[in-house]
């Protein structure tokens, strides 16, 4: 009998012990399956000139509407195209859009690209190689030292009309058109210039799109399958043949500006751009020191399945993704404090979207409201980068405390029942601040023509994970090293830089230096520029651009021959001969 109960006791504390690794691993998987996620780096094109995050904050701080003509680089007939009258077969009468500036500015050889393959590839393509870059390197990740890591790539892209028929293509191209146009590529191209070894997925939902590619990549990253990613979304217009299309359909607006949520609302304004993130795991980037600019605490998407049209969009799918989302997050609604909505200013979608959005986040406090806004009133309707627009643009409000506000928005639609929930249109400027007692977070919304839903939840950086305040800056001489591809390049750099240090004069000089020494690529065409205040340093810049001499600049061009370089010793002496 004794021997019975031993054996029971030693059968039932294995039992116990497996019971608890098992729960150990089950937490463990769990805290996996909803890690948060940590946007480390961004960058962007939009209209109006919003070449970056920064621009495009700058766009949305002074309230600018970035709506503009027709381009006239793209061998588009305007003449014929116009017709506000007649009603001709593929024509339209609007005449405004929000175009991006030279989408034929390519940087082929920086790439190691052909100038005959740069022409066979679809511009959607090379704008996402280049904003991929630009997002590692605002990251300070340098992007020569990927080869081999296991980074995911999850873009989108629309249009599939760039150039002519295969069959009939020039000569000059041929041998380059499936890599220039298919859109696996566009993901493939990029993994394949960086090295990286994870997956590699091209995404199309339609307006959707970028929130649907970030959504694959927070998986992929909370899985293992990626130990960082790039996820983002592209749209140009190769044609006018979108603008005779939905104009025939009545779903332009005249002006060709989203009134999102107004009473003016009367259609799309169509318009064009690109934006990449870089996402890491939160643990990650916090063990690599990254900056953390924001984090993904949750995503979803779904489908509409049979609304009662295939365009049509369904409020009750709408509220489904939305709290699908949430739970992810791990949040309830009164968790967050905005949303930026998809609000392209039709008479259909808007209220559609407005009612899933009283029904999931519209109760809560009076004095709370949910503040309802969309970047599109600037930028206009950008397509399969709208939804990655709009998280940077909610990146940038959490790092500036500030929401923007909603142009063309003065007046509430009246085909909305505002008093069904606390929802406020951000008819103005609002502070948002960062408070000791209370996190702020915001979402993000996409809904595909196709009936793709996604839906992100953000929230601002870890308190720790913010950028410290400045301090004072010491007397020691300082160094900013340059370098690039070619002379002419090294010169646009530094005009570039000098350019962006002009308009930032709170940016300390040594932290440029810091950034430019760790975290950029080192090319074979260097510039150093040695100074002891920002006038010496910003000199310095202005004389490489002019290809000038100047006692505080030192150029030269690294050798690439291997073992072909020559030796040099530095004797640095005692004391205070050498600073630092």
């Amino acid at each position: 009998m004794a021997e019975d109960i031993a054996k029971l006791r030693d059968y039932l504390n294995r039992v116990t012990v497996d019971l608890r690794k098992t729960r150990k691993r089950l937490q463990e998987a769990e805290d996996r399956a909803s890690q948060p996620i940590a946007i480390v780096g961004m960058d962007c094109r939009f209209a109006g000139g919003a070449s970056s995050p920064d621009a495009l904050w700058e766009l949305l701080e002074q309230g600018r509407d970035a709506i503009g003509p027709f381009p006239t680089d793209r061998g588009w007939d305007l003449e014929r195209l116009f017709d506000t009258a007649s009603g001709r077969g593929g024509t339209t009468s609007i005449r405004e859009g929000g175009f991006l500036d030279d989408v034929a500015g390519f940087d082929a050889e920086f790439f190691g690209i052909s100038p005959r393959e740069a022409l066979a590839m679809e511009p959607q393509q090379r704008l996402l190689l280049e904003t991929s870059w630009g997002a590692l390197e605002h990251a300070g990740i340098d992007p020569s030292t990927l080869d081999g890591v296991r980074g995911g790539v999850f873009v989108g892209r629309n249009y599939h009309e760039y150039g002519a028929p295969m069959e009939h293509a020039p000569d000059s191209v041929e041998g380059h058109l499936v890599t220039g146009s298919v859109a696996s590529v566009a993901s493939g191209r990029i993994a394949y210039s960086l090295g990286l070894s994870g997956p590699a997925i091209s995404v199309d939902t339609a307006c959707s799109t970028s929130l649907v590619a970030l959504h694959l990549a927070v998986r992929s990253l909370r899985s293992g399958e990626s130990d960082m990613a790039l996820a983002g979304g592209a749209t140009v217009m190769y044609t006018p043949g979108t603008f005779v299309e939905f104009d025939r359909q009545g779903a332009l607006a005249p002006d060709g500006r989203c009134k999102a949520f107004a009473s003016g609302a009367n259609g799309m304004g169509m318009a064009e751009g690109v934006g990449v993130l870089v996402l890491e795991r939160l643990s990650d980037a916090r063990r690599k020191g990254h900056r953390v600019l924001a984090v993904v605490r949750g995503t979803a998407v779904n489908q509409d399945g049979a609304s009662n049209g295939l365009t049509a969009p369904s409020g009750p799918a709408q509220q489904r993704v939305i709290q699908a989302a949430l739970a992810d997050a791990g949040l309830t609604a009164s968790d967050v404090d905005t949303v930026e909505a998809h609000g392209t200013g039709t008479a259909l979608g808007d209220p559609v979207e407005a009612r899933a959005l009283l029904a999931t986040y519209g109760k809560r406090p009076k004095d709370r409201p949910l503040w309802l806004g969309s970047v599109k009133s600037n930028i206009g309707h950008t397509q399969a980068a709208a939804g990655v627009a709009g998280v940077i643009k909610l990146v940038q409000a959490l790092r500036h405390e500030r929401l923007p506000k909603t142009l063309h928005a003065d007046e509430p639609s009246p085909h909305v029942d505002w008093s069904a929930g606390t929802i406020r249109l951000l008819t103005e400027h609002a502070d948002w601040p960062r408070s000791d007692d209370r996190v702020r977070r915001a979402s993000v919304s996409g809904f595909g023509i196709s009936g793709t839903n996604a839906h992100v939840v953000l929230e601002e950086a870890p308190l720790d994970d913010v950028e410290p305040a400045d301090g004072e800056e010491g007397a020691a001489p300082l160094l900013w090293p340059l370098s690039a591809k070619s002379p002419r390049a090294l010169a646009a750099q530094a005009a570039g830089l000098a350019e962006h240090l002009q308009a930032r004069p709170e940016l300390r000089p040594r932290d440029v230096a810091g950034a430019l020494a760790t975290t950029r690529t080192a090319f074979a065409h260097r510039a150093a520029v040695v100074g002891e205040g920002r006038d010496d340093l910003l000199s310095g810049l202005a004389a490489v651009a002019d290809g000038r001499t100047a006692r505080h600049l030192v150029r030269g061009t690294a050798s690439s021959t291997a073992g072909g370089g020559r030796t040099a010793f530095l004797f640095s002496g005692q004391g205070s001969q050498r600073p630092g």
